[in-house]
């Protein structure tokens, strides 16, 4: 990846989700802008606050896809990303902005 694009493996939600009067809406309704959680799988060398294997919160409507060896990526910039999320901070919650 170049500067300061990442490649990012899209995460897919099947749950069903439920309404606060706990009515189950399937996974096929179509709500507006829905954010998404992905791996990165790549990054560039100017990446400065993500590395390759954090997950990530980013609009997967707004962003360039590419398929690899069957797979759905997604190709965004840093500045794209809405929220980092991290397994094993070296300080802090683990879950940033």
């Amino acid at each position: 990846m170049l500067h300061d694009r990442l490649l990012v493996r899209a995460v897919p939600d099947k749950s069903e989700r439920r309404s606060s009067a706990g009515l189950v809406i399937p996974d096929t309704v179509k709500l507006a802008t829905r954010l998404a959680w992905g791996e990165v799988c790549g990054a560039g060398t100017a990446a400065r606050h993500v590395k390759t294997g954090d997950r990530v919160l980013f609009d997967p409507d707004e962003q360039g896809e590419v398929e690899l060896n069957g797979e759905r990526y997604v190709i965004l910039r840093e500045r794209d990303v809405h929220a980092v999320a991290n397994e094993a901070p070296e300080r802090g919650t683990g879950l940033y902005l």
